[in-house]
């Protein structure tokens, strides 16, 4: 529906009279002379006998960040409007978030501006309104967003493009229409001279539209959208890139934090840990206590020293790039919105890991930043720091081509490295080709392996189908990490929610774990368990453990490749953590015990408040079996509805021998909420064969009541938790 006496069309009614605007402001030399040419262009636009109106927003779409649907005729009558057609998984859109918020931050709707997201989505996937949820909340999105699945304004208004901003008058006329990402200042000047325009008419209204945003409906947990994990080789440690918390955590692999670095609020600056800070930071890779990050949104690679504890960058410049060359030194060279990180070696000569391979999602490309004087494929020698294109040419294309700079990539988001012969390549999640490319080290050149289609320009081939190369389907993949062991690729097939695996040799392609649905279930198997836009993973313990960043549920899931099973990685704090800045209050995520664990219950133990209670673990493992080395066998404490209990404890430990019989201790606290509660111990135990021939992981619960009382119980023996297995 359209406003009274207005008449509804497309985007191309403007297209003669705004290019025409356009033209004479290439000619424009002050900003005096833009406004004017602004000015008198609204004069003309508006004096036109019947406005280019804009369709009414359907009944019974979805929105977010408002306390009810909102009306372009009734509503937002007397504002100007910034409707930002938008998908969230795309880059150009991405980058135009800054603008808006900006933009947001300049005019309020008293002002007489209001931004309303409308998201017209690409992928199925995108559709669904939890995922947008995520998005709204993942990339701060404060503005009313409307989910308009079936993209029927897009439709109407003809728009071609994501993102596409159109820009309405009073009465929901169009005014002007920016496609693309780039236009701040454009954008800015348009809405500074409508605002001016009918302000002089008396046409704005000062009055607020209902805000209600998603964000202050969610409960804090410990991780925010986890978007990559990597693991340390060297010592038993994770780093989690917490991307939603803007912080770097470093953590045991029983979830202990030993470094927080950065967060909860976004930031670009360089410094000791207790002053640095990051904006949504995506890849990770560490070596000999150094962390080097893509820093996303603030399209900058940073390095963490964990010995000197600090931070510092090593590329970019702190704003997007355009560059597609690069070449320069590394701190002085613009990149554009990298994604993912790895190391690798400049050839074969090299003595160890010269290069940082870079996913430049925001320029379709893959770069290198030399971490030491090397060369690439037909490139002379480089210096040490300097930052440049290795494949693609920056044109956003499912192109593979033996010449790597005639190559297109589209968004590359995962990176992963085989070395070795016969593969010696980098493996690419290129997410919105929906494939999995390689580019070769010893000369660059870029093959297709599974997804997609012959197509170049085709970036709609997506799907759910195993299969062999192109007619395997994937949907928007954002991770891949290479198991050396078993010659295997594992893919975080975001979209679709499932981690898939690919031989590179025979280049199928099959579902390793996730049933499809974007829910988080942890199952008694893989096929049983489910992920929700998983977008990062990692191998650890010689490859029996797949870590995994399970992005929309805020976790990071643990698959163990020898014996099937899922188990969640909960994050915590102890005292010794290394923490920069304030920590959200965390919910404790414990995780779920196998359904074939057996649990024991206790008989009850009397104790007063500030006694100390121990509980020595008697394990006995089966016949010709050993405690995996390096798996992270651990215990955890857990009281639920009797939280209090563990305030102030440690709630988990590492159980690296089962011999010297491991002791768990508890202090009853002082302040005692109840007279009874039940402490429960999960145990869990990687095991195998001592030839390591079959390894499994089992669990135990044991169920302690426990009687609170104001008599003092003097020594109290410690409690045997004996099993055998």
């Amino acid at each position: 529906m359209a406003a009274p006496g207005a008449r509804s069309c497309s985007l191309s009614g403007l297209l003669s009279v705004q290019t025409s605007l356009e033209y004479a402001l290439l000619d424009a030399v002050t900003q005096e002379e833009k406004a004017s040419l602004v000015y008198q262009y609204l004069q003309k636009v508006d004096g036109w006998e019947q406005d280019l109106s804009v369709p009414e927003f359907p009944e019974g779409l979805e929105w977010l960040n408002t306390e009810e649907s909102i009306s372009i005729y009734k509503d937002l009558c007397g504002k100007v409007v910034v409707l930002d057609f938008f998908t969230y998984c795309c880059i150009n859109c991405i980058h135009l978030l800054p603008d808006l918020h900006a933009l947001e931050h300049t005019y309020s709707d008293k002002d007489g501006l209001l931004i309303v997201g409308v998201h017209s989505a690409k992928f199925p996937n995108e559709k669904v309104l939890d995922n947008i949820k995520s998005a709204v909340l993942r990339y701060n999105i404060t503005h009313p967003v409307v989910n308009d699945a079936e993209a029927s304004l897009w439709q109407e208004l003809e728009v071609s493009c994501w993102p596409t901003l159109v820009i309405l008058g009073p009465r929901g006329n169009m005014l002007f229409s920016l496609v693309g990402e780039g236009h701040k200042d454009k954008l800015f000047l348009y809405i500074s001279i409508a605002l001016k325009y009918y302000k002089d008419r008396g046409q704005i209204k000062d009055n607020k539209i209902g805000i209600k945003l998603y964000k202050d409906s969610l409960t804090p947990s410990p991780l925010l959208f986890p978007g990559k994990v990597t693991v340390d080789h060297v010592s038993s440690r994770l780093v989690i890139a917490d991307t939603g918390h803007h912080r770097i955590l470093v953590v045991w692999k029983n979830g202990q934090i030993q470094y927080s670095i950065g967060g909860p609020s976004p930031g670009r600056k360089d410094g000791i840990f207790s002053e640095s800070t990051f904006n949504s930071p995506q890849g990770v890779a560490i070596r000999n206590n150094i962390i080097y990050v893509a820093d996303t949104e603030n399209h900058l690679i940073r390095k963490i020293d964990l010995e000197a504890e600090m931070v510092s960058t090593v590329a970019g410049i702190g704003i997007q790039g355009t560059d597609k060359e690069g070449g320069a030194n590394g701190e002085e060279q613009p990149i554009s919105s990298p994604w993912d990180v790895v190391f690798g070696r400049s050839g074969s000569e090299a003595q160890g890991d010269d290069i940082l391979w870079i996913a430049m999602a925001g320029t379709h490309q893959i770069w290198a930043l030399l971490l030491d004087c090397g060369r690439l494929p037909k490139k002379n020698e480089l210096k040490k720091g300097t930052c440049l294109r290795f494949a693609g040419s920056g044109n956003e294309e499912n192109r593979n081509n033996a010449y790597p700079h005639k190559a297109g990539f589209a968004q590359p988001s995962g990176l992963s490295v085989a070395s070795e012969d016969p593969w010696s390549c980098l493996f690419v999640a290129d997410s919105e080709s929906s494939t999995v490319r390689t580019v070769a080290l010893k000369d660059g050149a870029v093959k297709h392996l599974v997804g997609g289609e012959r197509d170049p320009m085709n970036l709609f081939a997506f799907g759910d189908v195993d299969g062999v190369g192109i007619s395997a389907k994937l949907q928007h993949p954002l991770g891949v990490t290479w198991d050396k062991k078993r010659n295997l690729l594992y893919v975080a097939d975001s979209y679709n929610h499932k981690i898939k695996v690919v031989d590179p040799k025979t280049k199928n392609c099959s579902t390793l774990a996730g049933t499809g649905d974007a829910s988080n279930i942890v199952g008694s198997s893989f096929t049983e368990s489910t992920f929700n836009e998983p977008g990062g993973l990692c191998i650890g313990e010689n490859g029996q453990l797949l870590y995994v960043a399970d992005t929309n549920n805020h976790q990071i899931k643990v698959l163990d490749l020898e014996t099937k099973t899922v188990s969640v990685l909960p994050v915590f704090r102890s005292e010794s953590a290394v923490v920069d800045g304030p920590i959200l209050a965390e919910k404790q995520t414990l995780p779920k015990l196998p359904k074939s664990a057996p649990g024991i219950r206790l008989s009850p133990v009397a104790a007063s408040p500030g006694q100390t209670l121990q509980f020595k673990l008697r394990l006995d493992l089966p016949s010709g079996t050993k405690l995996t080395e390096g798996a992270p066998s651990c215990w955890f404490l857990s009281a639920e509805g009797n939280e209090w209990l563990l305030q102030g404890q440690i709630p988990s430990g590492e159980i690296q021998s089962i011999s010297n019989q491991p002791t768990i201790s508890l202090q009853i606290p002082g302040d005692c909420v109840s007279l009874e509660a039940v402490l429960s111990i999960s145990v869990f135990l990687y095991y195998c064969s001592t030839d390591s021939s079959a390894c499994m992981m089992k669990g135990i619960l044991f169920s302690q009541p426990l009687q609170i009382t104001n008599t003092q119980q003097g020594y109290i023996a410690p409690v045997e938790l004996k099993y055998i297995f």
